[in-house]
């Protein structure tokens, strides 16, 4: 996968989670937990557009690092309103759990490996 296609993908990923959270029933705590899981969400595309105008390797490396931090955050949000039994789409849901899981692992395995290369 390029940087632009993964650029794209987290882009998609906030809007698919800012769509979600639309649906979600109104109270104080799903409001607290929307706003949580909006901001953790598009840290990650935000972050990723800044990890692809890193000025050195460390610089790249830290800031893929807030990505990774961001994208685990918003999987925690996610399984915690799927253990909430929040009232939503359970599918849109579990996909989204689904791309949140994909994009730790995408996160945490260029980090692996670019620390593999400079021990």
């Amino acid at each position: 996968m390029t940087k632009e296609e993964l650029k794209k993908r987290t882009k998609l990923f906030a809007i698919r989670i800012f769509k979600f959270i639309e649906t979600l029933p109104k109270s104080k705590s799903i409001d607290v937990i929307s706003y949580q899981i909006f901001k953790s969400s598009s840290s990650v595309a935000a972050n990723y557009r800044a990890v692809c105008r890193g000025k050195s390797e460390a610089d790249f490396l830290n800031k893929l690092k807030v990505v990774d931090e961001e994208a685990d955050e918003t999987l925690f949000w996610l399984e915690f309103i799927k253990d909430l039994e929040v009232k939503c789409d359970k599918v849109v849901l579990e996909s989204l759990i689904k791309e949140a899981n994909e994009l730790v692992s995408i996160c945490s395995a260029a980090i692996r490996t670019i620390k593999s290369k400079n021990p």
